[in-house]
């Protein structure tokens, strides 16, 4: 209909423009095809790969199990690393100087030392702390005591150095979602009697969701490649161990990546379709209205609004043509 309105529409000197040719993207798109098939085909055909090994352990019960290990460590240690970075974000703008400090000092210590550096570090706890007691301090009366290595074993020093690490980053992720939502917000929930708890749980985080879920999506996505670390805690029955466990084995380095790299592939590729759903669902409100149906919802306003107030002056019109007749 819009099409036959137009050229029904009569438009006096009206030039048939027509749109510049720009050949540049077509080569570039044609070169860049050309390449990616070449490169799909010398990954296929290339015997060095042996992709009959990549499917004959694509299924094994190692890699199976090193993926399950590897999910465990990702998902507990990021529970942990988002409730700790709330508390630091909220640390963080508090009023009282000695929270800012500790956050601060967190934030720079964990952001400023490597992953691995940590990793080795929790691996080495029971050495540094040989066991936990509950007694009276600065004496020797211990009420009760228990080894530490029985406590933090390989796996918990793995998630306990992952969500360390991960929360002072996170932390900042979380501050600048929080402070991204507009000062009447929160100048309104306190003029309801909101408390600060309950005001940062029911309006303020709500709204920041809508900032800190991409960046926080990137990061669950980033953890799970860090779990491939945790060998320096050290933790043996993650992905990447597994993987690497079979290849040293039997010789085979590189199909042994490709179980690996295919993997990751796989849940990255999960996780990424999680994250848009996620950003659509907090972004319920704030979706941009293309511009055309902006423009046709406004002409239909006006138009409505010109019939109506013809109407009322046709009515106006009748009224005193009748009063004149009488």
């Amino acid at each position: 209909m819009k099409q036959e309105e137009q050229k029904t529409l009569q438009i006096p000197n009206k030039i048939n423009a027509l749109p510049v040719r720009r050949p540049g993207p077509i080569i570039a798109g044609v070169i860049v095809g050309i390449l990616a098939c070449l490169f799909v085909g010398w990954v296929i055909t290339n015997p060095r790969f042996e992709w009959n090994i990549v499917w004959k352990y694509l299924f094994n019960e190692n890699v199976i199990a090193g993926i399950w290990w590897t999910l465990c460590l990702t998902a507990l240690s990021m529970i942990i690393a988002i409730i700790l970075s709330i508390i630091l974000a909220m640390m963080r703008q508090s009023t009282n100087p000695v929270l800012r400090s500790v956050s601060w000092f967190y934030i720079w210590f964990f952001r400023g030392t490597p992953i691995y550096t940590q990793l080795v570090f929790w691996g080495l706890f029971s050495v540094l702390v040989p066991k936990f007691s509950i007694g009276i301090p600065f004496t020797n009366v211990e009420f009760w005591s228990i080894n530490s290595a029985d406590v933090i074993n390989a796996f918990y020093a793995a998630v306990i150095g992952l969500a360390l690490n991960e929360a002072a980053y996170l932390s900042e992720i979380v501050r600048a979602g929080i402070e991204a939502v507009d000062n009447g917000q929160e100048e309104a929930a306190k003029a309801l009697g909101m408390s600060h708890a309950k005001m940062m749980r029911r309006i303020i985080l709500p709204q920041a969701m809508r900032i800190i879920v991409p960046p926080i999506s990137n990061e669950v996505i980033s953890m799970l490649k860090t779990t491939s670390l945790v060998m320096a805690v050290p933790f043996t029955l993650d992905l990447q161990f597994a993987s690497n466990a079979i290849a040293n084995r039997i010789y085979k380095p590189i199909p042994l990546l490709l179980v690996a790299s295919f993997w990751y592939l796989l849940i990255t590729t999960i996780l990424m379709i999680i994250q848009s759903q996620l950003e659509r669902y907090f972004g319920k409100g704030f979706e941009s209205q293309p511009l055309s149906s902006k423009i046709d919802t406004d002409r239909t306003s006006i138009d409505s609004y010109n019939v109506k107030e013809q109407s009322e002056i046709n009515k106006k019109n009748d009224a005193r043509l009748l009063g004149l007749n009488a």
